[in-house]
């Protein structure tokens, strides 16, 4: 073999991956899919049984299987899992209607108990009498007598008369929006849907005490927090909280270790050097691409929608029979706008995720395929269906217009899958012909040899996004709460904290690939890298939302140490904001340096990026999944303080990377300097407004929040009687600040910036630059 022929050989070779890269992510999915599927089987087998009926003493029947059922219809198409919670798990505007009811069942059967014990009620006995009386109450309730064999549940005649009880309670609650924290005066009519309902919240209360056969603690590992009743932390959720820390101990170890031996891992790529750069500022986009504007502009569009929902949502906590003297109940109730709130959201990051995908599938094959322009704006025009079409359906199903359809084309009342079967369908094909729209477009890539196999991995991580989303479809309203909710959370954590964050990171890498900022080895391993470090964590550790609602402590015991994991890698993403920083810095001839120059604004929102998703999923995150943190805290305030640093400060801000960097790709230089003004004010608009939202509000009235439920118990810190009163109330009207900051300097300025580059695409007198072909 010659000389040159060696020297080939060798700069081939220093261009390759190896291959334990690609055997590592795929040994990481086959493991982590192994675990999760092994613990959702076991949640079917596990799960609180349903009886068939239930007696009380003298053999009357309380209610049945058919009550329960229907009862959980009737939460469901009322959409009151956007106004309070069971299990922990829903909206934070009303109360956790399983802790309610148990907690009123505890003082029914105390009544009951002191009466028939010492013939006095219970705040006349002395304490030695009352320690008595609450030792037979926690007795009574936490005494299991289902029978299985033949699905009677035998419960106690307090039992029976609570149940009675309760169901003039739930009928005073829906009675007025004050009450009902923002809900429709008389939302719920029908006295026959009413009892239904208490049913079902009767039988949530049951699996919460009741102990699991062969255990000491109750189906929901004794939550929610409820000392009248016996309900206290388990030794196990101690037990895996202290052996999770060690796990995180040793796995930050493990994986900083590594970054300080191992040059060549992040974006630094040690010292490997991009060949080229495929794109520049002036790159003409193609029609395809142009056509992507618009996407761009419904982004900002319902990005502002959301923001409306949200503040009027967090208005009804401060004030909810009353917006500055307009009752808006009747219009606007609080269940629909915080239904709103989501579907928004996911809707417009969802939605910069697609048209981003559509960019720069064509930036990466560098040719525009015959049509696509055509199949880019059908696509669009199904969004517009979808999204309309959905919205609308979710004001008629809750108002009670679509009869029967309701769950397919209405509200199906499950939390953030709220849109109707039937709109979940269309969705799920549209993303499928997004996946195709890809695929053509970076075929030709896929033919080059510099860019094969980075295309391959952004079609995987884009097929994976419709593939993942059909455990929507698994369930139906009258599945087993304990499983709707197992697949619930497939789709929550692990389709948009799981795979968009893969999708995410594979076009992080596409960007800077073609703006020839890294080589293609180093994007390449990158994304292996995060496949590996969030995937590795981030499958099995789902299963955090899991502990309280029906699971075994096999999923407490792999969720609490695969979800203490997960802050791993999110550290490691500071690091990536740093090189970022250096990114953007500075002058030089480098092709990709001033690509980086150039496209400042974008790095600005990546750099955002990486401290929202470290500070937000990170430390408000592992703040949490702590399994003894998290049996007190779920439903708490905390949890949305998480949520919203976490999906508005990693996912938003990487979507509103995404427009800044079609925008600034599509516009000349002069139009680009008539756009930017507006991207620099809604940066730190919207930076400074998520950053006030945390401290002024979320995060001190979730601290709040959990010590009172220390205090008081769960049902209490979820009562309306603490929300609306003393340092919570406070707390709740210093959100107002910040939200007027997010909404004017940032959501504003980005829609005004979009929109105007609309307009600039829809006009050719602006001079906009066109391609070769054109």
């Amino acid at each position: 073999m010659s000389h040159e022929s060696h020297i080939q050989q060798d700069i081939a070779k220093s261009k390759s991956l190896s291959p334990w890269w690609r055997t590592g992510a795929l040994l990481v999915v086959i493991v982590g899919f192994s675990v999760l599927i092994g613990i959702t089987v076991n949640a079917y087998r596990q799960a609180p049984p349903i009886p068939e009926k239930v007696i009380d003493p003298s053999g009357n029947i309380v209610f049945t299987v058919e009550d329960v059922n229907a009862g959980q219809q009737v939460f469901l198409k009322h959409a009151l899992m956007e106004n309070g919670t069971i299990w922990g798990h829903g909206a934070y505007l009303g109360p956790d209607f399983s802790a309610e009811y148990l907690h009123s069942l505890a003082l029914d059967t105390q009544q009951a108990f002191a009466q028939a014990q010492f013939g006095q009620t219970y705040d006349k006995l002395s304490q030695n009498d009352q320690l008595i009386v609450d030792a037979n109450v926690q007795e009574a309730l936490k005494t299991n007598r289902y029978d299985p064999t033949t699905g009677v549940l035998s419960v106690l005649q307090p039992e029976a008369d609570s149940f009675a009880n309760q169901i003039t309670k739930w009928t005073d609650y829906f009675s007025g929006p004050g009450v009902s924290r923002g809900l429709e005066a008389n939302f719920i009519r029908d006295p026959v849907e009413i009892r239904q309902l208490t049913a079902f919240f009767a039988w949530t209360a049951w699996a919460s005490v009741a102990n699991r056969p062969g255990n000491s603690f109750s189906y929901t590992n004794n939550f929610p927090y409820e000392p009248l009743v016996g309900n206290t932390h388990t030794n196990q959720a101690l037990l895996w909280s202290a052996l999770s820390l060690i796990g995180l101990l040793a796995g930050t170890a493990a994986v900083l270790f590594a970054f300080g031996r191992f040059s060549y891992l992040g974006w630094g790529g040690g010292g490997d050097r991009p060949t080229q750069a495929l794109i520049s500022p002036d790159t003409a986009p193609t029609a395809s691409q142009r056509a992507t504007v618009k996407f761009f502009a419904v982004v900002t569009l319902l990005m502002l929608a959301q923001g409306l929902a949200g503040a009027l949502t967090a208005h009804y906590r401060a004030d909810p029979s009353s917006f500055y003297g307009i009752d808006l109940s009747g219009i606007f109730p609080s269940n629909l706008v915080r239904t709103w709130h989501l579907q928004t959201a996911i809707f417009w990051i969802a939605t910069a995720y697609v048209g981003g995908g559509l960019f720069l599938a064509v930036t990466l094959s560098g040719k525009e395929p015959s049509r696509q322009k055509v199949g880019v704006n059908f696509l669009f025009v199904a969004l517009l269906i979808v999204v309309g079409g959905s919205l609308l359906g979710e004001v008629l199903g809750i108002n009670q217009l679509l009869g029967k359809i309701w769950f397919w084309f209405g509200h199906q009342g499950w939390e953030f899958l709220d849109l109707g079967r039937g709109w979940q369908i269309l969705l799920a094909i549209g993303l499928l012909f997004w996946v195709y729209l890809i695929m053509r477009a970076i075929a030709p890539a896929r033919k080059i040899q510099e860019r094969s196999e980075i295309s391959s991995l952004f079609l995987i991580a884009a097929t994976a996004i419709p593939v993942f989303y059909l455990p929507a479809m698994f369930f139906s309203s009258i599945t087993n709460y304990t499983i709707v909710d197992t697949w619930r959370f497939w789709i929550i954590h692990l389709w948009v904290e799981g795979f968009f964050e893969l999708f995410a990171t594979t076009m992080v890498a596409i960007i800077l690939f073609v703006m020839g900022i890294v080589s293609r080895k180093t994007a390449i391993r990158v994304v292996y890298l995060d496949a590996i470090l969030f995937l590795g964590s981030g499958i099995i550790g789902t299963g955090h939302h899991w502990y309280w609602t029906g699971q075994t402590n096999i999923n407490l015991a792999f969720s609490a140490m695969f979800s203490a994991l997960e802050v791993v890698p999110l550290t490691l993403l500071t690091l990536d904001a740093w090189d970022f920083i250096r990114l953007t810095r500075g002058e030089s001839d480098q092709p990709g340096q001033k690509n980086a120059l150039s496209h400042k604004y974008t790095f600005y929102f990546l750099m955002a990026v990486g401290f929202w998703n470290f500070v937000g999923a990170g430390v408000f995150g592992f703040l949490i999944n702590l399994p003894i943190v998290s049996y007190y805290e779920v439903g708490t305030v905390l949890t949305p303080n998480h949520g919203h640093a976490a999906l508005m400060g990693a996912f938003g801000m990487l979507a509103i990377g995404l427009v800044v960097f079609t925008m600034r790709q599509v516009l000349s230089n002069d139009l680009w300097k008539r756009v930017e003004n507006w991207v620099r004010v809604s940066f730190w608009g919207l930076n400074i407004g998520l950053a006030l939202m945390v401290i002024l509000n979320l995060f001190p009235g979730g601290v709040y929040q959990l010590y009172d439920v220390l205090k008081n118990g769960y049902w209490h810190a979820r009562s309306a009687e603490f929300i609306s009163t003393g340092w919570m109330h406070t707390f709740e009207w210093m959100r107002l600040p910040a939200d007027l900051i997010f909404g004017i300097a940032g959501v504003l300025p980005i829609m005004i910036a979009a929109l105007m580059t609309l307009w600039f695409t829809l006009n050719k007198k602006y001079g906009l630059k066109t391609s070769a072909a054109e």
